[in-house]
């Protein structure tokens, strides 16, 4: 599978965006990395999970990918959710679900800027990693890990396409709502 390199082109009206991470983006990654690992309520990540662990576990490797949502148009930097011009809103990742005979389905992850919920960004962020997986040579793309209880993210990824193959009951321990299922989510690209 060959590498991939894109970039969306800026959206004046939403207010972003998505390019592939550079290393000088890790500060603003980490930003919006950290406080949702910490919650620990919508992904598998230990909660305690090092800064340099997250990093090496993000940033991935060609064929895979690791991009961001950056702010254009004007902002204060004050009050404005992190709109300041250059600022991450949110950021994803893209890698081989598995080796082997199971390369050619990609899997995904993306985080948004809490400031940025609601906003149509993962949405967004989705429809950039679909686009590089399809330009990577990938023909799917499966989430393992979908908490059930995180019902925006999977109303937002059925929206795309997705749908749920599976649930996995009391996969994951939500640390509100005890044990919630974990679904499987797939569609071909």
């Amino acid at each position: 599978m060959a590498a991939v390199s894109a970039t969306t082109e800026p959206d004046p009206a939403a207010g972003w965006t998505i390019r592939e991470a550079r290393p000088e983006d890790w500060p603003g990654i980490w930003a919006i990395l950290e406080p949702v690992i910490r919650a620990g309520d919508t992904f598998t990540w230990d909660r305690d999970t090092a800064e340099d662990e997250a990093r090496g576990r993000w940033f991935k490797q060609a064929p895979g990918q690791t991009f961001v949502a950056v702010a254009v148009g004007p902002g204060d930097g004050a009050g404005d959710g992190g709109r300041t011009a250059g600022a991450i809103l949110g950021t994803g990742e893209l890698h081989p679900n598995q080796g082997g005979g199971g390369s050619h389905v990609a899997n995904a992850g993306y985080m948004v800027h809490p400031a940025q919920a609601g906003r149509g960004l993962a949405r967004a962020l989705c429809a950039y990693s679909l686009d590089a997986a399809r330009d990577a040579g990938f023909r799917a793309m499966q989430f393992n890990a979908v908490v059930e209880s995180n019902v925006r993210a999977v109303a937002a990824w059925k929206s795309m396409g997705f749908e749920v193959l599976a649930t996995i009951p009391e996969a994951f321990k939500h640390p509100e709502l005890g044990y919630v299922g974990l679904h499987v989510m797939y569609r071909k690209l």
